[in-house]
């Protein structure tokens, strides 16, 4: 009884237990809450991008108020710095809207009707989350510069009188901290820069000195993501107030859309992305008179939405995910603004261009035509996943998942814990049972292949129903129907670092290029890194990626070092991969290059040998031999 007594006196709930945490702490200690997860800048949703979205969001609200054409970002080691030239803060408030939670214009709906930031957190979270934090506003020639570390005020410095033009400038460095052994990756910069000049036609972006502008917003946006070859027909482009609109057709599977509110890119969709899937798709059975199955609309279409409405309603703070509004105050709801603006706009375009028409309607008869071919083989083969009892044999599932309902109670945490989850992907039953043992049961889940796959290049989706390892992954990642049914916000791919582990890599990568490509263009699909050796002493150990960190290692430790050469994930034991696995891990994002046609990839590098082919890899060879030479 005594011990019983003790236990419950660990867990009593007093006044002590009631703590209060200022708005800084509160950021530092859950940051995932403001910002999505961390990462170390592998991933283009990792926190270190969040942070300079939410610096430029204000430039670009800035721009799209009228004030100010041009933003420049420039970005020197791990040292961020954004200038505009808008109207700049209001001297007398430069503190409190980079220090104060719930302090900002965007309060005033008549200042910044259609912004994106409207809770007033975002850039106080960039200061919170920086190591150091410096921000000067420009008005009617004078300044007012403040500087912070972590949040905390360090030095408010006078007003001055300035000759510089109007605007706000703004310097930060992440806090390493928070953000560990984090690198900027310009590419996927260049993808958020790209977005905003799409959305704002006409505004000027300087990264780095190298200028970015779009003249036909969402036009650019689907010429850039598609390629000339391999559309159906035609871009369809449509705009009106507070929308606009791109639309065509390839032959790949599933569905491609890409859609923003107020220029925020919402990669979860919304309700205005349902708003225009369902409005499409009536759409295109009025003007064809014709009850067309909408799978078979919407397959293979590549779209851009983008609406602009007042005081948007997101399910978290970092704005991936549109939750119920209105698009104006009164005004009507998304569901019927869109179904509107399509039944008017594309009905009268399709009517005025009848070749376009006619392209359109091969491509839905063409997937309807498959759709009829698969109906049995699909019914045979989710009763196969049934009974192959898949969350046990083959998957070891996670607590969270995208496609969960987030509590009302603990919102923001839930929708933060579901941007972290993670399904790997491993072959064989020893490698995925030391990741099982290893992970996070809250957001990582494994599955386990059992020998190599399919090489899939060539085949039609049949092949994913009548083959059983495609067919439980299908089943366990959820994207028979297509992306939005995705339960994982991270793909994996986690072989061996040996030939049969390179080749499985590659028939997986082939697998989601053929019949899920929208996984790969969202940035979905990531390939592990884990360590090829362990060099270590009686004091140290050290993980080394590659033969340069092995060299460099053995060089720090000297004294004939222990090193260890891991062929399989088998070998490495659960507590080292918990190293690896955890929020800094190291991962490749698989990625196509803008207009990269997909099937001529997958015909060069996994169709039949060509000569071409052929000199590829003897050239890399070559490449691969001097670099080992050099080393040694």
């Amino acid at each position: 009884m005594a011990k019983d007594k003790e236990t419950t006196n660990l867990f009593e709930y007093t006044e002590d237990s009631i703590k209060s945490l200022d708005w800084k702490e509160h950021i530092r200690l859950r940051p995932g809450m403001y910002i999505g997860k961390l990462g170390d800048g592998s991933s283009p949703d990792d926190g270190i991008y969040v942070l300079v979205k939410e610096v430029m969001d204000n430039c670009i609200d800035e721009f799209t108020m009228g004030y100010g054409k041009t933003v420049e970002l420039t970005i020197e080691g791990k040292t961020v710095t954004v200038r505009d030239f808008g109207r700049g803060i209001p001297l007398g408030k430069v503190v409190d809207v980079v220090s104060k939670i719930n302090t900002g214009a965007k309060y005033d709906s008549k200042a910044f009707q259609k912004s994106v930031g409207l809770n007033g957190v975002g850039t106080k979270a960039v200061n919170a989350l920086s190591n150091y934090f410096k921000v000067t506003a420009i008005r009617e020639g004078k300044e007012k510069t403040a500087e912070f570390e972590r949040g905390v005020l360090v030095k408010e410095h006078k007003e001055a009188k300035s000759g510089e033009q109007n605007g706000t400038q703004v310097t930060f460095i992440p806090d390493e901290a928070v953000f560990k052994n984090f690198r900027f990756i310009p590419e996927f910069l260049e993808n958020q820069i790209w977005n905003y000049c799409f959305l704002n036609a006409g505004l000027r972006i300087l990264f780095n000195g190298k200028s970015f502008v779009s003249k036909n917003g969402l036009l650019d946006l689907l010429q850039r993501k598609t390629n000339e070859d391999e559309i159906r027909y035609p871009i369809i482009h449509l705009s009106g107030d507070d929308i606009e609109i791109a639309i065509t057709h390839n032959n790949d599977y599933g569905e491609d859309i890409y859609s923003f509110v107020n220029g925020q890119h919402t990669t979860q969709g919304g309700t205005h992305q349902q708003a225009f899937r369902e409005a499409y798709v009536k759409t295109i059975r009025d003007f064809f008179k014709k009850d067309y199955d909408a799978s078979d609309i919407r397959t293979g279409i590549v779209a851009a939405v983008s609406v602009r409405v007042v005081e948007p309603v997101f399910e978290s703070q970092t704005k991936t995910k549109l939750g119920s509004v209105n698009v104006d105050v009164d005004g009507p709801t998304m569901k019927q603004f869109m179904s509107d603006f399509l039944s008017n706009q594309l009905d009268n375009f399709l009517h005025k261009n009848p070749a376009i028409a006619e392209a359109m309607k091969k491509r839905i008869e063409q997937s309807e035509r498959e759709r009829k071919e698969l109906a049995g083989i699909k019914k045979l083969a989710n009763e196969r996943a049934k009974k192959a009892n898949l969350h046990n044999r083959k998957l070891r599932d996670c607590r969270y998942h995208l496609d969960d309902d987030a509590p009302a109670k603990n919102k923001e945490e839930f929708v933060a814990k579901q941007k972290e989850t993670t399904i790997f992907i491993t072959e064989g039953d020893s490698a995925s049972g030391s990741i099982t043992k290893a992970r996070n049961v809250e957001t990582q889940a494994v599955f386990s292949l059992r020998g190599k796959p399919l090489n899939c290049y060539g085949l039609t989706k049949k092949v994913v129903y009548e083959n059983e390892e495609f067919n439980l992954l299908q089943h366990a990642l959820n994207i028979e129907e297509g992306l939005e049914g995705l339960r994982f916000n991270n793909v994996v791919i986690a072989t061996d670092a040996d030939v049969d582990g390179m080749h499985i890599r590659l028939l997986l990568m082939t697998f989601f290029l053929q019949f899920f490509p929208d996984l790969v263009k969202h940035e979905k699909v990531y390939v592990l890194e884990t360590p090829l050796f362990r060099v270590r002493n009686k004091q140290e150990t050290i993980y080394c990626y590659d033969e340069n960190e092995k060299q460099a290692a053995m060089k720090k430790l000297g004294a004939k070092p222990e090193v260890t050469r891991f062929k399989g994930l088998g070998e490495i034991s659960p507590d080292e991969f918990a190293q690896f696995i955890a929020q800094d891990m190291r991962k490749q994002l698989m990625r196509v290059e803008e207009g990269d046609h997909i099937q001529h990839l997958l015909e060069y590098y996994m169709g039949k040998n060509t000569p071409d082919r052929q000199e590829f890899i003897i050239d890399n060879l070559r490449i691969e031999s001097d670099k080992a030479e050099e080393l040694v």
